[in-house]
This record gives structure tokens, sequence and C-alpha cells, in this order.
């Protein structure tokens, strides 16, 4: 959720409904150095908490430190380790779902991160492993319990998978089997709140983790909300809710960006996402991911049928991007051993110098 999380867009979801709303990928080593886009990007709005922060990292001793300044300087109620990022280049360096295969290093890292973080709660978002023949959740949640992890969160796909395909749900069983004493959260294929509470039946999971379903959805916590039993405001999802919610998400993100025209340019990415199904012509389309004003979008938007309604199926399921299973990028040798050995570290270094934000 890269580039798609900023402080405008949980703004938006939280305004639609309850929930824990965490941040970009904030990179550990930048935000121990303040590089300037990490500082920023790990600001939040006054209305927002509680906060959370995402971290990643590679090293234990950065990841702690990066922990230890969020905890010390109250900036988040709330620390999320990422352990699931299955792109090639933060996997091809040992990051992200590459990195629960080396045993030891992954414990540092999370026993590292809870001792600095204090009384900031800690917790662990995982994929299945590397492929089928390389699968680490099992082995990850047991070290994440036993590190003192607030709660642990398994997308039940492997980096291979990628985002394609159907997420296997049994391994949330299974991992939810596996470690007992801290809640264990579900996540892969969450499109609806009935998919949420179907997820919750079946795997016997204590909660839910929401990413691609909520492009172009953000009244969908206010839909989980109601659906477990919470109050949230009751969405009639028909055109003119939808260009409503897209123009609020837009003047969001030019609130957050200082900067009306970077906002408007980074509305236009959520276009399709949030008139997937509606009657919005190919032209309109075009022209609202081009639109460089919000007036100019106030105009495009009022060529739409406000009254359209909700187009049930052709504006569910999957959104985002899919693509097919791959190969995974990884470290020379990665695979030889559940050990961190001398020439992995090397590339290990490498992957703590990324900017923030994915």
């Amino acid at each position: 959720m890269a580039g798609i999380t900023n402080t405008a867009f949980r703004r938006l979801c939280r305004e639609y409904g309850a929930g824990l709303y965490v941040s970009e990928m904030i990179t550990t080593r930048a935000l121990v150095e303040r590089n300037e886009a990490t500082m920023r990007l790990i600001r939040h709005h006054e209305s927002e908490t509680p906060r959370s922060i995402q971290l990643y990292g590679v090293d234990p001793v950065v990841t702690a430190e990066a922990a230890r300044i969020i905890a010390e300087e109250d900036r988040a109620d709330h620390i999320d380790l990422n352990f699931g990022c299955p792109v090639p280049k933060v996997t091809r360096k040992g990051g992200g779902s590459a990195l629960p295969w080396k045993l030891g290093l992954f414990r540092d890292i999370v026993e590292g991160a809870v001792k600095a973080a204090g009384d900031v709660p800690v917790t662990v978002k995982m994929r299945k492993g590397i492929d089928a023949d390389h699968l680490t959740y099992l082995d990850a949640g047991r070290i994440a319990e036993d590190a003192g992890a607030a709660a642990v969160a398994l997308h039940a796909r492997t980096a291979a998978e990628f985002y394609s395909g159907t997420a296997d749900w049994s391994a949330i069983t299974k991992l939810k089997e596996t470690v007992t004493s801290i809640p264990v959260l579900g996540n892969g294929d969450i499109w609806s709140a009935a998919d949420a509470v179907r997820m919750m039946d079946e795997t016997g999971c204590d909660g839910v983790v929401v990413g691609r379903g909520c492009l172009g959805r953000p009244w969908l916590f206010g839909e989980l909300a109601t659906a477990f039993g919470a109050e949230a405001p009751v969405v009639d999802a028909n055109l003119g809710f939808v260009a409503q919610a897209f123009r609020r998400h837009a003047e969001l993100l030019a609130e957050f960006f200082e900067d009306e025209d970077r906002g408007c340019r980074d509305i236009r990415k959520h276009v399709a996402w949030y008139f997937k199904g509606y009657p919005v012509g190919g032209d309109l389309r075009a022209s609202l991911a081009t639109a460089s004003s919000l007036a100019e979008i106030d105009d495009l938007l009022a060529q739409l049928d406000h009254d359209a309604p909700y187009p049930g199926a052709a504006a569910e399921g999957q959104r985002g991007r899919a693509g097919s299973p791959k190969r995974p990028v990884l470290p020379q040798g990665w695979l030889d051993s559940r050990d961190i050995a001398e020439d992995a570290s090397c590339e290990l270094q490498g992957a703590e110098l990324d900017t923030s934000g994915g």
C-alpha cells in the first residue's frame, strides 16, 4: 500500500468507520537518519488516534533505534513490523517476505524492536513464506510470540504468489492453532464485510487486516465496523456518493502535500478504483486522470449522473494489482541456510538505504 496509506487516505477512511490505520512503509535507517521525506511521512494529523507506524528494516540495531525514537518522541501508539512485502527491490536484498527465512535475524529484529518500544505495542505482519517449498510463517509466528509481539498478522500468500490467485485461508487457521497467547489477524482477499466475517468464522482468527480491498472504497471500514457490531454511517454508494468521496480524497491530498497540483496528480491513480463498475465513460475517466486542480475535478464530477445506483457485482471483488506468480528475487545463496551468512549480511546493508514509502 505504498503511495496509498498516507495521512490523507487514513483520515478519509477514519471518517467512515473505526479502525487501526497504518502508515506507509517507513524505512528504519531513513527514520534514524531523520530523512526529511520520512519524517514527513510519520507525521499524523491531530484527528488520527490511535496513531500507527509501519517499519521496514533488516538490521536489528537500526530497527530497535527506530522503535526507540517512535516511542520516546511519542510519534505513534503502535508499531507494525513489515515482513510481508514481496516486491523484488525489497526481497533481492533479503528484506520483506524474504527475511523470516533467516530465523535468528528475524528473532533479533522483533526482540530488539519490542524492547526498544517499551509500552508501545509492536505487531508483526508476514506472508506464508518465500514459496511453497520454503514456508516460514509458523516458525516466525512462534518467534514473534516468544519475543513479545502484541499480535501477528498473516497475508495468506507466499512471496512467489505475489498478489495472484486466491489467498490460502487455511494457513491462517494453522497459525491460529500454533500461536495461542496473542491475537492472530488474517489478511488476503477481504473485498467486503462479508468476506471479513467469513474469514473469522472459517479460520478462528481474532481480526482482519485490509489492504487492496479498500482501494477506491474507504467506506469499507464503516461496513466492517457495522458487521462486527459497532456503529458507523450507513452508506448508499450511488455514483453521487462515490464522487463526493473522490473529491474529499483529492482535497485531503492537496492539504497533505501542501500543494493542490501535486494532490490532484496523486489522486489520478485512484480514478479506476473509485469508479470501478460505475457508468463513467472512458473520456471522462481519462479527464479525471489528468486533472490538475480541484476546480477542474469539480467540473468533471458535475458531469456524472449522481443518481446512478450502486452497480452491485460490477463494483465488487478484486481491486488493485494481482499479476501472476513469479520466482522471488533473493540474495545469492539466501536459501542455502536458515542462518544469516557473512555474504548475505553484505547484501542486507543496501536494503536499509531506500527512502520510505516504497
